[in-house]
């Protein structure tokens, strides 16, 4: 089996065409095949290096690795068609030679006067055909006076062109609505259904899997596989992914690239979990998304294990952010918490915090990332539920009209003084060393359950709510205790939080 992805430089990768990529790298991983990347950049004014770049480095970034390609090379190469144009000038000749092919001489704005007419008679917009009568000698010395023509296709009359896909069932389509198409043009560029028959044949391409925006230029590459003595591949087109209207997902939509949802701080074995469930299930027919559990949770090596064209589903998958942000959340919580705190680094610069940790400063924040996984959707938002270890200012928390009437009363008052006083002799404190501190606090003042932890809580995080206070409390007293080198801000400690609070509620 030999399966390709073929993207064209012209943009950022899809998530829609990222889900392409994916389902040909599980077919290939999981039936021992041959993954080939192909880039398609025979649009001049559009492709660019930089495109070409970040294509491979968001498929790389989402785990998917191939077997040939432009930069891992081949026996089939190169694996660039503006480095093939050889290649398909050869087949172009050999299909003019034997009559499946004829130069046109139609200039762009006649055949778009041809189309006008044809839709406002409702008519298939197909190419009239008018230079196809012309004999070869007429075309010759046309070019040898200086025109520079396209070469079309000559498309059969009177045939059916019938194909198996795998995923949809036969496909018939007549072949006097198809036209005949341009397959070289004037400029000497090769179009797509040209080409991609060309590298896919040559390629040895066992199995074409691609979206069903395809399934109308399938016939005239069939028709082109057996004009050139090709045999086709398999075919199986893909249903669209749609956003949340069921229109097609676009930006109206937000995000559409891998590399905004990377951006945002997705992981990439979420984003490849969630896209492999849009339109397939590894547990029966295609499905349009992920279930409400975990049973299709599943690392990308399970899903190429069970993956199948079979249970690709016929209708259209629903890209849903909100269950995508559920997938997240799950392996948010899975994660190790030292690579899940690298990760974040950038996020915590664009917040405002700038982070240059070590070793040791990475392993604080690892040990406090518990407080953020369990309650974020993405690592952008991890810094906002961090920030209550680099944030503290009591005369701001005090500032909030119903803080600050809320600790001017008696019981608050008496619990955020007996703190102050219990912590100004007590070492940092670890979890088993706060809750000996609150015991010590419930004691003095009689105060227990809300009354008691939401004053502490006020007084030590500046916030009225947030982590869980054995979380978080060890947290700002190990960072308090961090060295200056090890690249995280300083960190206000417990002891220091609790006396200025009190100092700031007497003056306010």
């Amino acid at each position: 089996m030999r399966v390709r992805f073929a993207p064209s430089p012209t943009g950022h990768l899809h998530v829609g065409n990222a889900r392409t990529a994916l389902f040909n790298w599980l077919l290939a991983r999981g039936h021992g095949g041959t993954l080939i990347l192909r880039i398609e950049d025979t649009d001049v004014e559009r492709s660019t290096q930089e495109s070409e770049a970040a294509i491979l480095r968001d498929l790389r970034w989402l785990g998917l690795n191939w077997d040939e390609g432009p930069d891992v090379g081949g026996a089939r190469g190169p694996y660039r068609q503006s480095e093939r144009l050889n290649l398909y000038a050869s087949y172009a000749q050999e299909l003019l030679a034997a009559g499946h092919a004829y130069y046109c001489f139609c200039s762009i704005a006649q055949l778009d006067t041809e189309r006008q007419s044809a839709l406002a008679e409702g008519r298939p917009a197909r190419y009239a055909g008018t230079c196809r009568r012309l004999s070869r000698e007429q075309a010759d010395a046309r070019i040898a006076s200086g025109e520079r023509p396209a070469i079309r296709f000559r498309v059969p009359e009177d045939r059916d062109v019938v194909f198996e896909d795998v995923v949809r069932g036969d496909v018939r389509f007549q072949t006097d609505v198809i036209g005949d198409p341009v397959i070289v043009r004037a400029d000497g560029h090769p179009a797509y259904n040209f080409a991609v028959v060309v590298d896919d044949a040559l390629m040895e391409v066992t199995h074409v899997v691609r979206g069903e925006d395809h399934i109308s230029n399938t016939p005239r590459q069939v028709l082109l596989y057996e004009a050139l003595g090709f045999t086709p591949p398999f075919f199986a087109h893909l249903a669209l992914v749609m956003g949340p209207d069921h229109s097609p997902l676009s930006k109206r939509h937000g995000a559409t690239s891998v590399a905004e949802f990377r951006a945002k701080g997705y992981l990439p074995e979420a984003l490849v979990n969630y896209l492999a469930l849009i339109g397939w299930s590894p547990r029966g027919a295609g499905a349009a998304g992920p279930s409400d559990d975990n049973t299709e949770l599943l690392p990308i090596d399970e899903l190429a294990r069970r993956f199948s064209l079979e249970r690709v589903g016929h209708s259209a998958g629903v890209f849903d952010e909100e269950k995508l942000a559920w997938v997240n959340r799950h392996y948010l919580k899975i994660a190790d918490p030292i690579r899940i705190a690298t990760l974040a680094v950038p996020f915590f610069a664009a917040a405002g915090v700038r982070l240059s940790p070590d070793a040791r400063g990475l392993e604080f924040l690892a040990s406090a990332m518990s407080m953020a996984t369990s309650s974020v959707d993405r690592l952008d938002q991890v810094p906002a539920r961090l920030a209550l270890l680099f944030e503290y200012a009591p005369e701001t928390t005090l500032g909030d009209g119903q803080v600050r009437r809320e600790m001017r009363e008696d019981g608050p008052r008496a619990v955020v003084r007996a703190l102050a006083e219990a912590l100004a002799t007590a070492p940092r404190l670890d979890r088993e060393r706060f809750r000996a501190v609150a015991g010590e606090v419930k004691a003095r003042t009689g105060q227990k359950g809300k009354a008691l932890f939401h004053p502490i809580r006020v007084a030590l995080t500046g916030r009225a709510e947030g982590p869980e206070l054995d979380l978080a409390i060890p947290a700002i007293d190990g960072g308090a205790d961090l060295p200056a080198g090890a690249g995280i801000p300083r960190i206000v400690g417990c002891r220091e939080r609790a006396a200025a609070f009190v100092r700031a509620l007497e003056t306010c």
